[in-house]
């Protein structure tokens, strides 16, 4: 089984503030640090450190190749990965404020690029029992979708960002949704937090989906599919930078799952890497390894 991750891959400007900026105000910075980043790189590498055979797809400008270096030392596979002259890279810049939290703007960039002609090429090399991980930071995920499961591949979607074209994908397609309250409550129209597990459930029945993970910050997580419904506890970490921790969640909660764990085990292993991946500073560079998350796990 071969898992590809078609995604963005980007360069964070992470900057170190007091509080998030306010309007019309002008804020110094106490840090400013550059990290590899992108929802795409993240799952890759989280998937990739969780133990899995991982491909990363997408594309870069000249000014990202340092990308593919980090990628490479995490064992993903970056043949898929184009780099397109006259393209920049995309790029987040990320507030992260004295408590840990974050806020991004995102740039798109090179990924914004990717064609049907692209996908066609990439899809060449996987089939039947594979699994395709996407998140809405590239475009033509509909056609994506709907050419990996004509091939028999399992997919699993974070709707992140999330925006109005979420709702008109083929989610009665998707094996696997990731997203969190915020998210839940934009594709339901409703409050996710009073009823995690209720949210979560009505999504899948709504939809057709086949399973739905919702993570909760320090609420935990909570799961609706097949096996039935579960909740998972968060576990206790100091927060540093929150950014990465729900694609560290969806990485390591996949890695799980796809190893043979049960739900509710695969939970616990994904929230004890997200515990790990706050309590550092960056993005794919807090994503711990397997090893370190089952040396964690209580």
């Amino acid at each position: 089984m071969n898992v590809l991750c078609f995604g963005s891959l980007n360069i964070d400007y992470t900057y170190s503030v007091p509080h998030f900026v306010r309007k019309g105000e002008t804020l110094s910075s106490t840090d400013l640090r550059l990290f590899a980043g992108g929802k795409g790189l993240n799952q890759s590498i989280a998937l990739a450190r969780a133990g899995l055979n991982v491909s990363l797809a997408g594309a870069i400008g000249e000014d990202g190749r340092f990308l593919l270096a980090e990628l490479h030392e995490s064992g993903v596979d970056t043949r898929w990965v184009d780099v397109l002259p006259g393209m920049r890279t995309g790029h987040a810049i990320i507030q992260n404020d004295a408590e840990g939290d974050n806020c991004i703007l995102v740039y798109g960039g090179a990924n914004h690029c990717t064609t049907r002609e692209q996908i066609d090429r990439v899809l060449t090399a996987f089939g039947a029992g594979d699994v395709l991980t996407l998140q809405n930071e590239i475009r033509e995920l509909d056609y994506l979708i709907r050419a990996a499961k004509a091939k028999g591949l399992r997919v699993a979607l974070t709707p992140a960002p999330m925006n109005e074209a979420v709702e008109k994908l083929p989610l009665d397609l998707i094996d696997y949704l990731f997203l969190n309250e915020v998210e839940c409550a934009a594709l339901l129209h409703a409050d996710a937090e009073a009823d995690p597990i209720g949210a979560a459930q009505t999504l899948r029945e709504r939809f057709g989906i086949g399973s739905v993970v919702l993570t909760l910050g320090g609420e935990g997580s909570a799961y609706a599919g097949a096996e039935g419904c579960f909740r998972q506890a968060a576990v206790p970490a100091e927060a540093v930078d929150t950014t990465g921790a729900g694609d560290t969640y969806a990485g390591f909660f996949l890695g799980g799952v796809l190893s043979r764990l049960d739900v509710p085990t695969a939970m616990r292993y994904a929230s004890t890497a997200a515990s790990i991946a706050i309590s550092r500073p960056g993005a794919s560079a807090s994503i711990p390894s397997r090893e370190e998350v089952l040396g964690r796990m209580v």
